[in-house]
């Protein structure tokens, strides 16, 4: 539970509290809160449910922010990113790595090979990611637009995910999630 609630204050609360420190200043300069999500704020893969579930909270508050300061004269924008050349999958990596080795030997059955698929998934989903760069000229994007949209996506792997994902059926992007997870599965490993 106490790495859930980290999750959450880092990717859903910290936001929350800027954005209400900044909200007298945003309104009398009829300012904009870009907020960065993710697509796991769209579509939760397995091992993903606290950063996951920050994200669609994110999602959700930014829904409701957008509609209540919009006659204010206030903009909000959410940014998805998908894989990013960060640190960030070092950081998922050694967190997963530390939860693990605390696993008991009935949780490393169970969940010891998804561990580690989701390891490999996330460290080739960020080698093969859009560079730091590119998704900064994203955020500058949705900044400086004159009438900016109310969602950006940054990279291929979100624009993609994002337009087919409203397409599938539930089941139908289980299989799809799985299949991915499935390549990325240590021999002898269940994912």
């Amino acid at each position: 539970m106490a790495e859930w609630r980290r999750v959450f204050e880092v990717n859903l609360f910290g936001h929350i509290a800027v954005t209400q420190a900044l909200l007298p200043a945003l309104l009398r300069s009829k300012g904009r809160v870009i907020n960065i999500s993710s697509i796991g704020g769209k579509y939760a893969m397995a091992t993903y449910g606290a950063y996951a579930g920050a994200k669609f909270a994110l999602e959700a508050v930014s829904d409701s922010l957008r509609r209540e300061v919009a006659p204010l004269g206030v903009q909000v924008v959410v940014v998805e990113p998908g894989g990013v050349r960060t640190e960030i999958a070092a950081r998922g990596i050694a967190t997963a790595n530390d939860l693990a080795a605390r696993m008991t030997p009935e949780q490393e059955e169970r969940y010891g090979g998804l561990v580690r698929a989701n390891n490999e998934l996330m460290a080739s989903g960020t080698a093969s990611g859009l560079t730091a760069d590119a998704a900064a000229l994203v955020i500058v994007k949705a900044v400086t637009a004159r009438r900016p949209r109310t969602r950006y996506t940054a990279g291929r792997d979100a624009a993609l995910v994002m337009r087919l994902g409203p397409l599938l059926s539930d089941r139908t992007l289980d299989r799809i999630l799985a299949a991915n997870l499935r390549r990325h599965t240590p021999k002898g490993a269940t994912a």
